[in-house]
């Protein structure tokens, strides 16, 4: 039977544990708190616990419980205030310390303090849009690696592209926890796994390859005429970066899931576009410190307009799904719709698939349509020469909306690229970080430990000198140049492996040929129909100064006066 301890033995062990605290002196508290605070310091490096539970034991029920410590130097609120203090500016003096300290594994790279000390500082940089500039004027005064967190680095060396992103790089990092708010069930993009990531961009593959992107030119050349057609009915100017948005959502919700908005016709009428964009800017800001959007799902009414537009899209693709496929869609794909030989995949998987596919798809084509509308404008030469390759190939009897010539335009090719060399849809790079269990690895000539982070950042690698000549012009006569078209001048330099525009590796962006194949066309029909040119009295460098790194570009104003060819 077993022996339970009686009323008074209990009364005597606590008597002699208040006894025993009663003795402790202060420096012993003191102590004990800071010990208190190296142990959890510890804890949190080592297993880095995110549950609520854990979390709130560690960081206030542990020091608020030492605090009887000093209950009988000082009153209770004096005692636990105390013990607070001393228990988180030890935690904190530890954190700082060990991250600036040679023994941090990342100690070797130089970066500013402020940015080694906490992501705190990035994600102020972060927020107001400027990403890209800052880590651009990091590797201008620090060299090709740079640390921009404590356990994060930037490289602009292009011998780390291939070990990093390559068939044997690292897969994709933490910050993709941050963007979903930590979704157990994340869509391709977001996959942290490159098993997993290959496996379920085999849908994506089948849905991006030359038959399927056939299906899609007809839904691509009836938004292309409903655009031209909305901007030339327009009175005055027309806010072309506006209009690039709404043509680039209508055709993605076409090509997702067969429909269901029309922006073109009508704008955004409820809201749900600007929601999505205003979301996303928020998630982004998460990217820097994920642990904190594993938080915030719990409060409500966190990224409520990002929610509300994906719920729209998740039902549309619902109907879809239940209503079947006239055409083949992204859906049709990702569902493995008319496909006997393979595994059905769970629906809401593939449904969030294509929600993924129009708010990744919309903003990235967008925003390069929009710079290569503004660079064409802002530089009429190069602008009437691509209009005389349009006619060359596409004379007004002739349907632009076919894409039969395309591979035989070099020019617009070479316009494109340099859009994508100056104008990387994603500027700042994709994060990478070795899989749990993998160790660390040599990046280039820069070996970097597991548990560490890195990105290479593709706005400075596509505008630095030793792999591009004039890097900041925009010059499309490069790429003529590169393919031996035209002559090259004295110390001509470009460097193919240096332009990654759309990332690099299996983790690519799936959906580039179609972005390219949709571009290529509104480019070609639009210019041989319509005239355009910049608001009078508008100052072209406005464009740049309002362009933010949102991870993808979010773009300002683009105003111009659009007329018909005569």
């Amino acid at each position: 039977m077993p022996h339970y301890p009686t009323r008074s033995s209990l009364l005597n062990m606590t008597n002699r544990l208040v006894l025993a605290v009663s003795h402790v002196t202060v420096a012993g508290a003191i102590n004990t708190l800071i010990i208190a605070a190296l142990c959890t310091h510890f804890i949190f490096k080592k297993w880095e616990p995110m549950s609520i539970p854990t979390v709130t034991t560690l960081l206030l029920v542990l020091p608020m419980t030492l605090s009887g410590l000093l209950f009988s130097h000082f009153n209770t609120l004096t005692a636990v205030v105390c013990a607070c203090l001393i228990f988180w500016t030890t935690l904190i003096t530890s954190i700082v310390l060990y991250r600036l300290s040679p023994f941090h594994p990342l100690a070797r790279y130089p970066g500013p303090i402020q940015a080694k000390i906490s992501k705190l500082w990035t994600t102020w940089i972060v927020s107001q849009g400027r990403q890209h500039l800052y880590i651009e004027q990091l590797h201008l005064q620090y060299g090709d690696i740079v640390r921009i967190g404590p356990n994060e680095l930037s490289i602009r060396d292009v011998s780390a592209i291939q070990a990093l992103m390559g068939s044997t790089g690292w897969a994709k990092g933490p910050l993709w926890n941050g963007r979903t708010f930590h979704n157990p069930k994340p869509g391709l993009i977001a996959l942290r796994s490159n098993a997993a990531h290959a496996a379920q961009r085999k849908a994506w593959n089948r849905a991006f390859n030359t038959t399927a992107l056939k299906t899609y030119e007809p839904v691509i050349g009836r938004r292309v005429v409903q655009f031209a057609s909305a901007i030339e009915a327009q009175n005055g100017t027309v806010d072309l970066a506006q209009w690039l948005s709404f043509f680039t959502h209508d055709f993605m919700c076409d090509m997702a899931f067969g429909g269901g908005t029309e922006m073109l016709r009508d704008g955004d009428v409820d809201g749900l576009w600007q929601g999505m964009k205003d979301g996303l800017e928020m998630s982004q800001v998460y990217e820097t410190i994920p642990w904190a959007s594993y938080y915030a799902r719990y409060i409500p009414g966190m990224a409520m307009e990002l929610k509300r537009f994906r719920a729209k899209c998740y039902q549309r693709a619902e109907q879809r799904l239940v209503a079947g496929s006239n055409v083949k869609d992204l859906l049709y794909y990702l569902s493995n719709e008319g496909s006997e030989a393979e595994e059905t995949p769970l629906r809401s998987l593939a449904i969030s698939e294509a929600v993924l596919a129009v708010i990744a798809g919309s903003d990235t084509t967008s925003s390069a349509l929009s710079s290569t509308f503004w660079c064409l404008l802002r530089y009429p030469n190069y602008f009437k020469r691509l209009q005389e390759e349009v006619d060359r190939y596409y004379p007004s009897d002739d349907d632009a909306l076919d894409p039969k010539h395309h591979p035989k335009m070099v020019f617009l090719d070479a316009v494109l690229k340099e859009v994508l060399r100056l104008y990387p849809a994603v500027p700042s790079g994709s994060q990478r970080s070795a899989e749990e269990g993998t160790k660390g690895k040599f990046i280039g000539p820069y070996y970097i430990p597991e548990g560490n982070q890195a990105r290479i950042h593709f706005w400075s690698v596509q505008r630095d000198p030793r792999n591009f000549s004039d890097p900041e012009s925009f010059y499309p006569d490069r790429w003529l140049i590169a393919e031996g078209l035209l002559p090259a001048s004295k110390g001509f330099v470009h460097n193919p492996n240096a332009y990654v525009p759309f990332s690099f590796g299996p983790a690519n962006c799936v959906g580039k040929n179609l972005a390219l194949q949709e571009m290529r066309i509104l480019i070609c029909y639009t210019m041989q129909k319509l005239t355009m040119q910049f608001e009078e009295g508008w100052d072209p460098l406005e464009w740049e100064r309002n362009l933010e790194d949102r991870m993808v570009y979010k773009t300002g104003r683009l105003p111009v006066i659009v007329g018909k060819r005569p």
